[in-house]
């Protein structure tokens, strides 16, 4: 009887979206202690960063600050879930496919895990328990 119980509490739990919820909040709480360091150095102007695509050190800064920063926020709160997850995929693939191409596998594998999530989190939407359900009703 109480495995019964609990498998039926686990499979409401899995059926109201509580794993995306799971990997939404997990994974955008995540890149914010990537992003956060990164707007921060936008607000302080110091724009030395990296050019991995030729768009100049200060504008890659601003784009990523942006995608890790205000995206991955976004990520966490579930607003605007999808579109938030492009900017983080293109910037994951920037990382990973240009910034760490030369380097070993060891020191790129975290942009691959961030790229292959947020891919997940736009196929999968923010979920039933996100800002995007409760103001849109649009949470997957």
């Amino acid at each position: 009887m109480i495995n019964n119980l609990l498998s039926s509490r686990l499979n409401a739990l899995v059926n109201e979206h509580v794993p995306v919820l799971l990997l939404r909040i997990g994974a955008g709480i995540l890149i914010l202690t990537h992003g956060f360091p990164k707007v921060m150095k936008v607000l302080q102007g110091d724009m030395a960063f990296g050019d991995p695509i030729g768009l100049g050190p200060g504008l890659s800064l601003v784009l990523s600050a942006f995608a890790e920063g205000i995206c991955g926020l976004l990520v966490v709160l579930g607003l605007g879930t999808r579109i938030a997850s492009i900017f983080l995929i293109i910037n994951m693939a920037v990382a990973f496919f240009f910034f760490h191409a030369a380097d070993p596998f060891g020191a790129k594998e975290l942009p691959f895990f961030y790229l292959i999530v947020f891919i997940v989190t736009l196929l999968l939407g923010s979920g039933k328990y996100s800002l995007d359900d409760k103001l849109f009703n649009k949470g997957v």
